[in-house]
């Protein structure tokens, strides 16, 4: 998928990725690997920096862990970063509106 199109969306998509349980930063490119279908191959040059932007924003906490032997540092949802998933999931299903009634006009 070209870099251009997650512009604007790659933040909302890790906040979904630890919503539920904290991840380490390659259990998180490996989540939303899948839940994309392949599609969402990030390199760690893209994922680390934005971690560390959501982190600094407030809407991931991370702490060092040791998981299978090796320290990591793993990252959870915050509640202000709960708040700004619930908003970027509405300004997702608004945008996904409106361009679906442009490339789709005739389709109801």
């Amino acid at each position: 998928m070209k870099a251009d199109v997650l512009r604007g969306h790659l933040d909302p998509m890790i906040l979904a990725v630890v919503e539920t349980d904290p991840l380490h930063g390659y259990a998180i490119m490996e989540a939303l690997l899948e839940r994309s279908g392949g599609a969402l191959d990030l390199p760690t040059g893209t994922l680390y920096p934005a971690l560390r932007r959501l982190e600094r924003a407030g809407y991931l906490a991370s702490e060092w862990q040791t998981v299978g032997g090796r320290k990591r540092r793993t990252y959870q949802l915050t509640s202000s970063g709960q708040k700004m998933l619930a908003s970027g999931k509405e300004e997702w299903l608004s945008f996904r509106t409106v361009v679906e009634g442009v490339l789709r006009p005739n389709e109801a």
